[in-house]
């Protein structure tokens, strides 16, 4: 199973939160569901910034454990070196869920024009 190691912020990039999760949509559905779970209103949780994926859990809890000691300049430096522009990357993952979780139609399909 897939392990992801995570950093979200909020709108204004104010807070910055390291976690680790097997599903990150189903995580991030849940700062959106609690957005004052762990830090006031002003500052929710809801933009995904980075992410790593993990084989094993062994690989994603070492590395959450060495970016969850980083300072905010190295995990601003962490975020910018692929997301430069700081785009929440749900809307991505959220596509990809939806395309991975359709069944593929492999069936080929003939007009009727051709059969007759």
């Amino acid at each position: 199973m897939k392990k992801f190691v995570y950093i979200v912020t909020d709108r204004n990039r104010t807070s910055m939160h390291v976690g680790m999760s097997s599903d990150l949509i189903k995580t991030l559905d849940f700062y959106k569901k609690m957005p004052s779970l762990f830090f006031d209103s002003a500052q929710q949780l809801t933009r995904l910034v980075y992410f790593e994926e993990f084989r094993t859990e062994a690989q994603a809890i070492a590395r959450f454990k060495v970016v969850s000691r980083f300072t905010r300049m190295q995990k601003e430096r962490l975020v910018r070196s692929c997301n430069p522009d700081w785009i929440d990357l749900t809307i991505g993952l959220d596509f990809e869920h939806i395309l991975m979780s359709k069944p593929i139609n492999t069936q080929v399909t003939m007009p009727l024009s051709i059969l007759s």
